[in-house]
């Protein structure tokens, strides 16, 4: 399944639209604000935005018409109790990966604590469906080999939009065959079965952001320059100390929000990185 990340900046956005009253003042508020902050920054990181637009219209197209129709029927089919068990199988198998990663870091405290919460996941969890870790107090510290090359002194380099696997970047692309070896449908043999863990992934993640899909539709804003900001900036192309204040109608007070933080808040609740929709991201 693919970096849907793509699909975290969503998350963000629609975390910080719930009270809104005024969903279009709110987006170009969002917009400009982002703008601010980030726009020059992710132009100069894009040099190949005329072909990175075409191929991100492409994904856009294919998730209207074939993922966002496959994902609504399986949301509506699947009870949320079920869902809820996938996304912590998926998750357990990319804590494992995410141990491994924290290590080649040199972050082995880290590392420890992700190979110990794959290990409480996989054992009295059933196999990860149950998420006792957590509870457990051994949070989630999502990793992978793109960010093990930015350890390690390699820059992002300029973006990528890649059909079907979204937004990406010069690192995270030679990343990708190496993180594709740690996906879901590796630990299975049979060809159907990769194929079939491959696609229930690729559907759950989906899936899981119908509806903050459905509330960027109403924003006022480019939705292209919004994805590649946001996945520039979750991948740490971007210093993390700039702050930009976003007024939220409808909330007491407004409150100054730095966008990594924007970009960063929906990876805690799934992390991306198989092959979606650009869409997704």
């Amino acid at each position: 399944m693919s970096r849907w990340v793509r699909w975290f900046a969503l998350l963000a956005l629609a975390l910080g639209l719930a009270g809104c009253q005024t969903v279009k003042g709110m987006g170009t508020r969002i917009d400009r604000a982002l703008d601010k902050v980030m726009g020059s920054k992710g132009q100069r990181l894009d040099p190949w935005e005329e072909w990175n637009r075409k191929v991100f219209a492409f994904n856009e197209k294919l998730d209207e018409n074939v993922l966002k129709p496959v994902a609504t029927a399986y949301s509506e089919l699947v009870p949320s109790p079920i869902r809820t068990g996938i996304d912590h199988f998926f998750g357990n198998i990319g804590d494992a990966w995410s141990a491994v990663n924290l290590m080649l870091q040199g972050r082995f405290k880290a590392g420890v604590e992700q190979g110990m919460r794959f290990a409480v996941n996989s054992t009295l969890g059933l196999a990860g469906v149950l998420d006792i870790a957590t509870e457990a107090g051994l949070e989630k510290n999502s990793q992978d080999f793109g960010k093990t090359l930015g350890k390690w002194g390699m820059g992002t380099g300029a973006y990528v939009v890649w059909p079907l696997f979204g937004p990406s970047s010069v690192r995270d692309s030679l990343a990708l065959p190496v993180d594709w070896q740690a996906s879901p449908g590796v630990i299975f043999d049979d060809g159907r079965k990769k194929v079939g863990i491959t696609a229930l992934s690729l559907v759950n993640t989906r899936a899981n952001f119908l509806r903050a899909g459905e509330m960027l539709e109403g924003i006022a804003l480019d939705k292209y320059t919004f994805y590649r900001d946001a996945y520039l900036q979750r991948r740490g192309s971007f210093d993390d100390d700039e702050e930009v204040e976003v007024l939220v109608p409808g909330s007491a007070a407004s409150a100054p929000a730095t966008a990594a933080s924007a970009a960063s808040a929906p990876e805690a609740v799934q992390k991306p990185a198989e092959p979606a929709s650009a869409a997704s991201r």
